[in-house]
């Protein structure tokens, strides 16, 4: 207690001074430097104007008050340039230009100092005493510690160019190359009211993704998750589905592909979980733009689609003044069959043409062959172009015609086989023939599905939706 009585009274007789006062730091903390002004740094003179025509010195009358009306009168006049004199023990000076601000936490007509340097370095003025500035100074490096202990990141909001970037940066503008394709769990009886579990699911997708691959489709395996989608249910499927009233029923929903729960009217609400199989290509996509002339009277290839649902070029005509020829399309289908990989068709017109869906009845959604060929047909009629994006199987393909430089690596390229290869964001159709569903091209049969003979290029769909295709003579049905 008598050290602490000596204290207070060396305090009480040591005279008040105007300190420093360390608002915000400096970006690279430099305020704990010697040339920067710290808190506790004793405030010996005052200049403020562009030529220092004001100047005040220690002692200042009324302390931080009346500085702040000095401050207070300079910004109104708009006289905001500030240059400040420290005292740091007894042999010790800084000083620090800055300009005249509102502090705005401060309260009304309370002003502080922005660095000119730094101006996220702000300082502001405290009454002390000569011996607390004292203390403080001394205890600086007990107080730097403390301050990196106190001091939290921070984060923010930054603005971004989003439209500018989807533009110039993607292969198709505004259109990403992530794939994917949602699989709905199988119903097990005929009103859809039980569904398979999720391990059936997880199977039919790998089982798609394994067959696609062994048919010749140059793709790859990238992620695998569950999706849950709200529906309304009722009757027996919610009878056996909401109520879930132990820890028991719970750990039965880990895989479970339909459960319910009940909302605040008392509606009862199903939650399916489905399964979406993302994956990519080999290498990527690659853009071909095939140009047509007044007297084209066929695009010079066909069109296919394997069980999956997925669209590839089936065949090409040899022959040097078609636009198959004359695109590089044929010379890319002629490298696909030496890879034994199908040239498949990933865009028409920048539109995804892969399957994107499987029902609960388990048909795939995927696009119709002959909607494909009659566009590819009305483009030839109309002159117009096709840009047509193919999976690229061979990383070499896509450097071999990469035209320009870009940002992402995932993007599509042009590759121009041929000299009059032209790469264009342009819509246009092709000349393509559906073939016999029951006999696929031989120019692209590859060794996995020679031992599948009975491979099907149609699709089976569910309800009001179906179609089938029908056998065509190859010779005589190109458009």
């Amino acid at each position: 207690m008598p050290m602490d009585r000596t204290l207070q009274s060396e305090i009480m007789r040591s005279p008040t001074v105007l300190s420093i006062e360390c608002i915000k730091g400096s970006s690279k903390a430099d305020e704990w430097t010697a040339d920067m002004l710290q808190t506790g740094d004793i405030v010996e003179e005052i200049r403020i104007g562009s030529g220092s025509a004001l100047s005040y010195k220690a002692p200042f009358k009324g302390g931080k008050s009346g500085v702040q009306k000095i401050l207070h009168t300079s910004y109104r006049n708009k006289e905001t340039s500030i240059l400040v004199r420290i005292r740091r023990a007894s042999d010790e000076f800084a000083q620090l230009q800055a300009c005249i601000v509102p502090n705005e936490t401060g309260g009304k007509k309370q002003y502080m100092l922005r660095s000119i340097a730094d101006p996220n370095y702000t300082v502001g003025f405290s009454d002390r005493s000569e011996s607390e500035c004292f203390e403080l100074q001394v205890s600086r490096n007990t107080r730097i510690v403390s301050e990196l202990s106190r001091t939290r990141l921070q984060d923010g909001y930054v603005w971004y160019p989003w439209q500018r970037r989807m533009q110039e940066v993607l292969s198709v503008p505004n259109s990403s190359c992530f794939l994917s394709i949602l699989l709905l769990p199988k119903a097990s009886d005929r009103v859809a009211s039980r569904y398979n579990d999720l391990e059936d699911t997880l199977a039919r997708a790998d089982a798609w993704l394994l067959a696609s691959q062994a048919s010749g489709v140059p793709i790859l395996f990238i992620n695998i998750q569950t999706e849950s989608l709200l529906t309304k249910i009722s009757g027996e499927t919610a009878s056996a589905t909401v109520n879930a009233g132990s820890l028991s029923d719970l750990a039965n929903l880990g895989n479970a592909t339909l459960y319910g729960f009940e909302d605040y009217h008392g509606v009862d609400i199903g939650v399916v979980r489905a399964v979406r199989l993302w994956y990519t290509p080999l290498a990527r996509e690659i853009a071909v733009e095939i140009k047509l002339k007044e007297d084209d009277t066929k695009l010079g290839f066909a069109i296919s689609r394997t069980e999956e649902g997925i669209i590839y070029i089936s065949s090409v005509i040899d022959d040097e003044d078609l636009p198959s020829t004359r695109s590089g399309l044929s010379t890319l289908y002629k490298e696909s069959m030496c890879a034994s990989r199908l040239l498949v068709v990933s865009r028409l017109s920048n539109q995804k043409v892969l399957p994107w869906m499987v029902s609960s009845t388990g048909a795939v959604r995927c696009f119709d062959t002959v909607s494909l060929s009659q566009k590819l047909s009305l483009h030839r009629h109309a002159k117009v172009p096709i840009l047509m994006h193919v999976f690229s199987w061979d990383p070499s393909l896509v450097s071999r015609g990469f035209g320009s430089a870009r940002l992402r690596v995932p993007s599509t390229s042009v590759l121009p086989l041929t000299s009059e290869v032209r790469l264009a964001h342009h819509p246009n159709s092709n000349q393509i023939l559906p073939l016999p569903p029951d006999e696929p091209s031989e120019s692209v049969v590859t060794r996995e599905q020679q031992q599948q003979p009975d491979r099907r290029l149609q699709r089976d769909t569910a309800e009001e939706t179906s179609f089938r295709f029908h056998d065509f003579s190859l010779p005589n049905n190109w458009v």
